[in-house]
């Protein structure tokens, strides 16, 4: 089990979600990383059988294998795909392999519902990565743009950092949906 200030047990989990019947549909599970959970899986097999709750599962892709015992327990996964890939270990400050990256991309593509979103951060990732990402995984379900916040950021390094112009989403987002490589493209601003 990761190390952390804030700890439930899985009992506890659900007793929460329990006392919560009527008032809550879903779950989301994010993170940081929540697949680096040792007991992912079980919390969320637990969430399935003892609550009517949908589950939903934020990833950044790096746990294929952990992923893949989850595919029959999740209702919806939504993955970050950080840059193209001649430029992930850039993106993720060399802390991710991008065959695990593949290999997490063609598990969610066999769900009936997923999406993928990029967070569009000038400097790690450009127009021409998404294109080249989207072109390289073929026709995605949903693809989401997200613009990069400055302030909310953990580095120093991105702190203050410009965003795109006005009009560079959407720009990128007419160039995905010309290039039919997503069935549904959405701007989160």
């Amino acid at each position: 089990m990761l190390d952390c200030e804030f700890r439930l047990t899985h009992e506890e989990v659900i007793k929460e979600l329990l006392e919560r019947d009527g008032f809550i549909e879903a779950v989301s599970i994010t993170g940081g990383e929540p697949l680096l959970y040792d007991s992912i899986v079980d919390l969320v097999q637990s969430i399935k059988s003892r609550t009517n709750l949908s589950v939903k599962v934020d990833t950044n892709g790096t746990c294929p294998r952990r992923l893949k015992e989850l595919l029959h327990h999740m209702d919806y996964v939504a993955m970050d795909l950080k840059s193209s890939p001649s430029k992930y270990m850039k993106a993720t400050g060399g802390q991710a392999v991008f065959s695990d990256i593949r290999e997490s991309i063609d598990i969610i593509m066999s769900l009936p519902d997923y999406e993928f979103r990029t967070t569009m951060v000038p400097g790690i990732v450009d127009r021409d990565d998404i294109i080249e990402l989207l072109a390289k995984v073929g026709k995605v379900k949903r693809y989401v743009l997200q613009n990069f916040h400055s302030h909310k950021t953990l580095s120093a390094e991105f702190r203050d950092m410009p965003t795109y112009p006005k009009g560079y989403l959407e720009d990128t987002f007419k160039v995905i949906k010309d290039m039919n490589l997503a069935e549904e493209v959405v701007i989160r601003p």
